[in-house]
Formats: structure tokens, C-alpha cells, sequence
């Protein structure tokens, strides 16, 4: 999946080198045998986060957004619901500089995509997401944020 405005369809290549590698290092390695940390797969490029955490009402997460890295956010096992909402429409309300993290306060509108086993998406520097929101019931959820260098 991706999710982008037009506008900057053609500002970035999904499918260049850095891209290439994280999804190969996806397909051929065996994520639920790892334990959660970090894995680099090109250099500070293109670094894999295993995570496992619980899924928690959406209303307890924030939106958040990154300027140096995407995300190419995958469920190793588990379900989520993952928010999404444009950047631009969204009023910042704390910033983490050493972390590339945005925090924002809750928009009127937006939407969510269902992330199950297997599921990815890809998320762009002007794309918030909403990660860890429980579809259902609260479930484990083990997952692969890859870092990939803008």
C-alpha cells in the first residue's frame, strides 16, 4: 500500500535501492525467530526496529510523523489498527528532534487501515500515522518498523 497525495507521487522513487533493501531483508529473513531491537541493513540508511508491544485504545495513541526517515511499517504477527491522516492539516504538540518525532494533537478527520500478519505500509515524511491502535480486541502484536533514510 501507499498512501500519498499526487502532489508527491513523483518526489520520491519507492522503489530505489534503499527501498529495495528493506524489502528484500522482510522477505528473506526470519523476523519471529529476532528479539526485539535493532538491525542495520544498510549501514544508518536503512535500519530495522523489531518491536512487541500491545495493541491499546485509539484514543490513547497521537499522531506522529518523521522529517529524516520513512517507515515501512510490518506485522510479523498480530493485528492493528493504524491511523492515517495527512500532515499538513494536523496542529504540532510536541517535538523530539533527537528521535525525528512529531507528536500532534488529535485531528477532526481522518482514517485507519486494518494491519494484520504479513501486512506492510509504506509511510512518507508527509504522512501521519496513528501505529499500535487495537482493531478489536487488544491483541500482542510483534513488528518491523524499518527506517529508511529520506
Amino acid at each position: 500500500m501507499l498512501f500519498a497525495n499526487s502532489s508527491i507521487a513523483e518526489k520520491y522513487d519507492y522503489l530505489e535501492d534503499k527501498f529495495q533493501a528493506a524489502y528484500k531483508w522482510l522477505k528473506e529473513t526470519d523476523i519471529k525467530a529476532l528479539p526485539v531491537g535493532s538491525y542495520p541493513i544498510m549501514g544508518d540508511t536503512v535500519i530495522a526496529n523489531i518491536q512487541e508491544y500491545t495493541t491499546f485504545p485509539a484514543e490513547q495513541g497521537s499522531f506522529e510523523t518523521h522529517e529524516k526517515y520513512f517507515d515501512i511499517q510490518y506485522v510479523v504477527t498480530g493485528r492493528e489498527q493504524f491511523g492515517v491522516c495527512k500532515r499538513d492539516i494536523l496542529k504540532e504538540k510536541e517535538r523530539i528532534e533527537e528521535n525525528d518525532l512529531i507528536f500532534y494533537e488529535e485531528p477532526e478527520f481522518s482514517g485507519y487501515v486494518i494491519l494484520e500478519e504479513g501486512d506492510l505500509i509504506v509511510v512518507a515524511p508527509e504522512d501521519a500515522h496513528k501505529p499500535r491502535c487495537v482493531a478489536g480486541e487488544p491483541c500482542e502484536v510483534k513488528k518491523v518498523v524499518v527506517k529508511v533514510a529520506v
